[in-house]
């Protein structure tokens, strides 16, 4: 199983709307079929304004979930709001090549998104699994 978290630091100045609609997205990603559960709240202690966790069966439900247009959408929606953004995973995979297949799918998912790459960039902190180094 994969645990894929994600957390957000608003910029200043976005609206209550603004971040509402965001959170709407964000739910909107648990009803990706390959999510086995999800949950999607206020995030306390850290400096992050709002965290997500989606469940994963394996690496084909991760690319499943990434690929799948309500995360495209959630992306579109959300990056533009966010100031520094982490994504994390989770795993009981023993397989010592998971980080590496994980920022080859992060990477694919980046090529997929043509704006991406640009939302991305645009933030003041992009940490986690998203931002690795992408092997070829």
């Amino acid at each position: 199983m994969i645990y894929h978290g994600n957390r957000i630091k608003l910029r200043a100045g976005v609206t209550e709307q603004q971040a509402e609609a965001a959170l709407v997205s964000m739910h909107e990603q648990g009803s990706i079929p390959e999510v086995k559960s999800f949950i999607v709240g206020r995030e306390y202690g850290t400096g992050f304004d709002w965290g997500a966790t989606f469940v994963l069966e394996d690496l084909d439900a991760y690319w499943a979930y990434l690929s799948h247009p309500a995360h495209t959408a959630s992306v579109r929606l959300g990056l533009p709001l966010a100031e520094n953004f982490e994504s994390y995973d989770l795993t009981d995979d023993l397989d010592p090549d998971f980080e590496s297949k994980v920022a080859r799918l992060q990477q694919r998912h980046i090529d997929s998104v043509p704006e991406l790459a640009e939302l991305l960039a645009a933030l003041s902190s992009h940490t986690g699994t998203s931002a690795l180094p992408h092997p070829e």
